[in-house]
């Protein structure tokens, strides 16, 4: 009973291995069904494309569209005289201070920033 069914499915297996193959045989050919038709656009396109020649570049070209360059002046460098002069005016310099320009003599209060404001005892019992 045993070989009886190995025979039944070698020979299924055969029958199913000759059927795919046959199957294979017959889709690998393939006709082509259409036809090319020529686009008479593209080839204008590619015929225009071929015929075109860049206008050659002129030295003179440029003129008008490009400013020339031209270095920038050196800068100038300070005259010692000067320097000399206008740091003996800033050493004879009253120097203004507040106590001076307050007039009356009234002592100028200070704030202090970083005096801590106390707390409501409202905002406390809560």
């Amino acid at each position: 009973m045993l070989a009886q069914s190995l025979r039944a499915s070698r020979q299924s297996l055969v029958r199913v291995a000759r059927q795919r193959h046959v199957a294979v045989s017959r889709r690998s050919f393939i006709a082509p069904t259409a036809v090319r038709q020529a686009d008479l656009v593209q080839d204008m396109y590619l015929r225009e494309l071929k015929n075109y020649k860049p206008p050659q570049v002129k030295a003179s070209d440029a003129e008008g569209h490009v400013q020339k360059f031209n270095m920038p002046k050196a800068p100038l460098s300070p005259e010692e005289s000067d320097i000399a002069s206008e740091l003996k005016t800033y050493e004879t310099q009253q120097v203004d201070t507040e106590d001076q320009s307050s007039e009356g003599g009234s002592a100028v209060v200070e704030e202090d920033w970083f005096e801590e404001e106390e707390e409501d005892e409202a905002h406390a019992a809560h």
